[in-house]
């Protein structure tokens, strides 16, 4: 083709027109979609001024080849260069009709803006935006309208838009193109309407622009209000990013719920309550729910307290115990807070029969304790024995449902049914914790001054477990008791409770015992029963020992305290080894002294015999002054410090007195 296009330039050039024409129709002949041919053709009429020639060629050429848009913008612009404007607009015209792109409806609008039809541009303009509905076109149409002077036809055009978009297809562009606009008319009012209009429908995540643009605006023109209100919007969407990253991110739901119930209508509220409780979690395991149902008691304590619907709070409790698989698990709050809202519109018996629903479709402890507190509530004492004995029949292993159930009865003034429900609970064969039921029990005969019911109580309680607690208290009881031979009778308890802690392997509980004695003695007795006492006082010493490993290697060696008792005949020849060790210290003193002044030669005898009594004297005086150290914080006893080696067969010990101790 490029040899014919040569070939009819060379008869141009030569000013061969009609063979130069007879060559471009025979080419055409051959291959007429090769779009260079056509306008060789049309530009050569041009310029030999055959302008009918050149019409006909572009008429041709559109005819056979519509879809070419430079062949109508050669058209357009050979008729508009000819002054021929009608023929123009008609040309624009067919091509329009063709739908065709953005560009060819702007060189038409473009085309009346030279003849200074503006009314025409507006009508192409109105066609425009029905075939290309794009946002930055009626951007286009609407900055057009401001252009040229007309305000509210441009503010017009904006709010078409914006009703035209309200539904599908929103674009932040179009709110920040018509908040600038107005902008520029000084309208700050009709700014801010703009930019929450368009926040509250545009979503959070193409609002970024839309975000910044109200941010910079508040910041220019609003005030303090304005300023936290955009602040309130950007944190709106910083949580909409969230929970739709991880929507059983529960904590993000209760931030963005916060924020929404300060600020927003009750119906936005509820709409992102029900967006939030919508997400179940996929697990039926308590652990993964115990943040969910925090939702609904939300949901339900702001539509009773906030709202104030009834109808909407019992029909979000409903739903909410609907949801819960109570076979697996269930929230005793959630049961008791949609009991309380049934009393609380005086609907008792709907109140009472939402609990025995949950106990009897998922008793537990909580369940029933929260029943039994709101009958009390209620006075309605008999509701509450039933209770009682529905609880211990559940859970007779529970030593506070006991106690509580005898608290109830003495508070009615039934001391003897009290007395039932104490006998009947230290008899049960299993409790979690007897110590309280047997402490509350005694506490209650004190209180009821049954001082001989009390002994008897203390007697059957030892008769069980000699613990050491158990003597003290008793020891107790009865110096507050103060009958005419009540010193007498604690000291008996002490001494009864100190030889059945003999056995006992826990040598701290034996300390106890000593120490609540000595102090006993120290305030009631004499100074005979005082010593007795501080005989008894154990000696305290630091010893070491092995420690192996989980791998059963050897882990060093650890130190710990032990205490030897007086009354342990097996430990007596560490006691004396520890008297005879503390007598060669301070002979060795003594020995540091004497060095300076020694005897005359003539006194040799005399001198020795002296020394032989003083360690005599030395070994007395420290087998009794051991216990006798009132100054040793109350206890007398004297630490040392041994050293056991379990690998030598001379189990040969060290010790060394920590301190000396005073004469009494």
């Amino acid at each position: 083709m490029s040899k014919w296009i040569k070939y009819a330039q060379w008869e141009e050039n030569l000013q061969e027109i009609q063979r130069a024409r007879s060559i471009y129709e025979r080419a055409l002949v051959v291959d007429h979609h090769i779009i260079t041919l056509w306008l060789k053709y049309a530009e050569m009429e041009m310029k030999s001024r055959q302008v009918n020639h050149a019409r006909n060629i572009w008429d041709r050429a559109i005819t056979i080849l519509p879809h070419v848009n430079q062949f109508w913008y050669k058209y357009t612009h050979m008729e508009e260069t000819l002054g021929n404007i009608a023929e123009c607009r008609q040309v624009f015209e067919r091509w329009m009709k063709r739908d065709p792109d953005e560009q060819a409806w702007h060189s038409y609008i473009n085309f009346e803006l030279r003849c200074n039809e503006e009314d025409k541009a507006r009508t192409i303009y109105e066609k425009f935006i029905i075939v290309h509905p794009e946002v930055k076109n009626w951007i286009k149409y609407a900055s057009f309208e401001e252009e040229h002077g007309y305000i509210t036809r441009s503010r017009e055009v904006y709010e078409r838009a914006a009703e035209f978009f309200v539904t599908q297809h929103m674009d932040e562009n179009l709110f920040v193109a018509f908040a600038k606009f107005e902008e520029t008319q000084k309208e700050i009012e009709r700014i801010r309407v703009i930019y929450k209009y368009a926040l509250d429908r545009i979503p959070k995540h193409q609002a970024r622009e839309l975000f910044k643009n109200y941010t910079m605006f508040e910041k220019k023109f609003g005030d303090q209000r304005g300023i936290e209100d955009v602040i309130i919007r950007k944190q709106r969407f910083q949580y909409e990013e969230e929970v739709k990253a991880n929507p059983h991110n529960y904590d993000a739901w209760f931030d963005y719920l916060r924020l929404v119930e300060s600020e927003a209508d009750s119906d936005t509220v509820r709409e992102v309550y029900e967006r939030a409780i919508a997400n179940i979690p996929p697990i039926q395991e308590k652990r993964h729910w115990r943040r969910y149902i925090y939702l609904w008691i939300n949901y339900a304590l702001y539509e009773e307290l906030q709202v104030k619907d009834p109808e909407r709070t019992r029909q979000v409790y409903q739903t909410c115990l609907e949801i819960i698989p109570h076979k697996k698990f269930t929230f005793a709050k959630i049961w008791l807070l949609s009991a309380k809202f049934e009393i609380k519109q005086k609907n008792l018996q709907g109140a009472r029969k939402i609990m025995e629903r949950a106990i009897g479709k998922c008793p537990k402890n909580k369940l029933l304790k929260g029943y039994i507190e709101i009958e009390l509530q209620l006075r309605e004492f008999n509701r509450c024995r039933k209770l009682y004995g529905k609880y211990i029949e559940f859970s007779p292993v529970n030593c506070t449902t006991w106690i509580k159930f005898a608290e109830l009865e003495m508070m009615l003034g039934e001391i003897d049914r009290a007395r039932g429900i104490f006998e009947l609970a230290i008899g049960q064969p299993q409790l979690e914790m007897p110590e309280l039921v047997w402490k509350s029990y005694i506490d209650f005969e004190i209180e009821q001054k049954e001082y001989e019911n009390t002994r008897n109580l203390y007697k059957r309680l030892l008769q069980r477990t000699q613990h050491v607690k158990v003597w003290i208290s008793y020891a107790k009881f009865e110096l507050s008791v103060k009958r005419p031979d009540w010193l007498q009778k604690c000291r008996q308890i002490y001494e009864d409770a100190n030889k059945s802690t003999r056995s006992c392997e826990e040598k701290e509980q034996r300390l106890m015992l000593l120490e609540s004695w000595r102090d006993f003695e120290k305030e009631f007795g004499t100074n005979i029963t005082r010593w007795k006492v501080r005989k008894l006082l154990p000696e305290k010493v630091k010893k070491r020992r092995k420690v192996t490993a989980e791998d059963g290697s050897d882990a060093g060696w650890e130190e710990y305290y032990n205490y030897i008792f007086p009354e342990d005949t097996a430990n007596q020849p560490s006691l004396k080894l520890l008297a005879m060790a503390k007598m060669w210290k301070r002979q060795q003193v003594d020995g540091n002294a004497e060095e300076t002044t020694l005897p005359s030669s003539d006194e040799p005898a005399a001198a020795a015999e002296n020394q032989n009594e003083s360690e005599r004297n030395t070994v007395t005086e420290s087998k009794e002054k051991r216990y006798n150290d009132p100054d040793d914080s109350g206890r007398g006893i004297r630490e040392s410090y041994s050293d056991e080696d379990d690998g030598e067969n001379n189990k040969k010990k060290k010790r060394k007195p920590e301190r000396e101790e005073d004469e009494d």
